[in-house]
């Protein structure tokens, strides 16, 4: 560590978290800290943000507001950063119950859309027909329904989607992710990514104005 008189801050900040709209950003909730303790307690309290009515729903907080609200309590700290130089504050308002109309209509629709994609790829491809001559094949008889067969493909049909995507209701039948949690991560870092850029422009845009203005104030 270095001496006394040239205090140190190591610093990682998280991708993102969630306050509520009006409470402060602690400096400690949004970053990992390793300072000397005399100063660690100051540092994890040290408010950086306090969103407000006229914020969305998003704010960014990037490293060159914490290194100046750093450099206003310890003038002399120096601070070295890993990972990335932002994090995203996603700000709740007032939760509301769910309801329960809206999940039987969002559950209804699901399940008559994946029903209807299911036998709309039967009939492309004829399943019917194929299920008829296999069991013809097999059993030397012709049957307009081979149940015998048709039986156990529709139940390795919910068996195969339960495995697919590795969830029966919300136990998982092992920690590797399903495809569709891996799509989620994918959307939601490219979602963040665009954030980043859109807010970061956004910052730019305001300090150019800012520029603008004092130089004309002159």
């Amino acid at each position: 560590m270095p001496s006394a008189s040239v205090p140190s801050l190591y610093i990682r900040l998280r991708k993102k978290m969630q306050v509520r709209r009006g409470e402060p950003v602690y400096l400690g909730q949004i970053a990992q800290l390793l300072a000397e303790p005399e100063y660690e307690q100051k540092l994890q309290m040290l408010e950086l943000y306090r969103p407000d009515e006229q914020d969305g729903s998003l704010v960014l907080i990037d490293m060159m507001l914490i290194v100046r609200k750093v450099k206003e309590l310890y003038p002399s700290m120096q601070i070295e950063l890993f990972g990335e130089p932002h994090a995203l504050i996603e700000i709740q308002g007032r939760s509301k119950p769910p309801s329960l109309v809206l999940i039987v209509l969002v559950w209804l629709l699901l399940f008559v859309g994946s029903g209807l994609a299911i036998m709309n790829f039967h009939a492309d491809v004829s399943m019917a027909e194929v299920h008829r001559h296999i069991y013809k094949l097999l059993t030397g008889k012709e049957t307009e329904h081979p149940l015998l067969l048709q039986i156990p493909y529709s139940i390795g049909i919910g068996i195969g989607m339960m495995t697919f995507f590795n969830h029966l209701f919300k136990k998982k039948f092992n920690e590797e992710p399903s495809p569709l949690e891996v799509e989620m991560f994918m959307y939601q870092e490219n979602l963040n990514h665009y954030i980043i850029t859109d807010e970061y422009g956004k910052m730019q845009a305001k300090h150019s104005r800012e520029e603008a203005t004092s130089h004309r104030d002159s």
